[in-house]
């Protein structure tokens, strides 16, 4: 299975939901540098299942063991290991699955592709529980980046119908999104977190759920990083987005907005201030031509309603080969795109990480 990306920080994952632990490998960290580890594990927590009745109740530590790659809190040079274990399955809520598809899930396509063999339980590797992990590299990445004064920050833009507060493309407020990041819901309003929680509520007894847009920005990139064509900022960032389970769309600055715009309401006039190249306006959302312009990095990531629920569904069964009706039991998130914030803040933070390394490396 397809389980790395990356080009000078290379990352490989590895588990299964149900396993007994996830974890990940991370090669070409920089050596020398020291990692808050509580801040790491306030980060790793925004993720973690089992905090509120407005997600899954699924309880897991998301503890990460270090095998390599840490010394007394530093960075030491050698790839990065750590393992995070699985203490909380319950695999008996799964065992009609192996026979059953569910709708909307991998369970069918990744029987066509690897054979009845695969483990599919609780999604198996397909599964969120997989983003843990990315959650753990991607806090380091977070750590790092700061030190060059590269800042990271995201917030749900819309849950359903539910929409936040707009956010400034050419200067975002990244102290109110990291202040927003530890919230119940990321959300910047307080009005729009209330709506958010009662539409997660109405869904969790309804045995529902619904998708969610998470806007991410990235301040303090220099220009010139990036490559044209097949291997830009775009590029690498949309493919490793992609591995996000649940992540149905990628745009970047105004995205699809910009199709029935006009080209004076959507150009980005340059202007010279205080020494420094910027733009009025910021619709490319910091990329052009597959390179940073030094303006902050905007992109929105779609997120589909939660697979499963809790309501009787069609589907048919491998063994008789007929078609049949689907409960699917568990504990489910009513909007997987809650807790994916932090996991795409992560996955930006490890793709930019990823292209300043490249830019030093070219430089020396």
């Amino acid at each position: 299975m397809s389980s790395d990306f990356g080009t000078h920080i290379h990352i490989s994952t590895f588990g299964t939901s149900h396993g007994t632990a996830i974890g990940a490998v991370v090669d070409g960290l920089p050596c020398g540098h020291t990692i808050d580890l509580e801040e790491l594990r306030r980060f790793m927590k925004r993720r973690a299942p089992g905090q509120s009745l407005i997600t899954t109740q699924r309880k897991e530590a998301d503890e990460p063991v270090f095998l390599s790659g840490i010394v007394d809190g530093m960075l030491s040079g050698s790839p990065l290991a750590f393992y995070i274990a699985n203490t909380n399955q319950r695999s008996a809520d799964y065992n009609n699955l192996r026979d059953v598809p569910r709708p909307s899930h991998a369970d069918y396509t990744a029987r066509m592709r690897y054979g009845d063999s695969v483990d599919m339980r609780g999604g198996g590797h397909f599964s969120g529980r997989l983003t843990a992990p990315l959650c753990c590299a991607g806090g380091i990445a977070l750590q790092l980046l700061a030190k060059e004064g590269i800042r990271v920050g995201a917030h749900l833009r819309r849950l359903g119908t539910v929409s936040d507060d707009e956010v400034s493309y050419t200067a975002p407020d990244m102290d109110a999104l990291h202040k927003a990041g530890f919230e119940t819901v990321a959300m910047l309003s307080p009005t729009a977190r209330l709506n958010a929680i009662n539409v997660l509520d109405r869904l969790r007894n309804d045995s529902d759920s619904t998708g969610g847009i998470i806007e991410v920005f990235a301040t303090g990139i220099p220009a010139g990083l990036g490559n044209p064509n097949f291997d830009g900022i775009e590029n690498r960032m949309s493919r490793a987005i992609f591995g996000i389970p649940g992540v149905k769309g990628v745009a970047f600055g105004t995205g699809f907005d910009a199709c029935d715009h006009l080209g004076s309401e959507e150009n980005d006039p340059f202007v010279w201030e205080d020494g420094i190249v910027k733009t009025i306006t910021n619709h490319c959302g910091g990329i052009q031509g597959g390179i940073t312009n030094g303006m902050p990095i905007v992109l929105r990531v779609g997120m589909k309603p939660t697979a499963s629920i809790s309501k009787p569904q069609p589907s048919f069964s491998f063994e008789k080969q007929e078609n049949t009706s689907l409960l699917i039991k568990g504990r489910h998130d009513p909007c997987i795109a809650v807790r994916a914030v932090p996991v795409v803040e992560a996955v930006v933070a490890l793709v930019m990480l990823d292209f300043l390394v490249e830019i030093k490396k070219e430089l020396r």
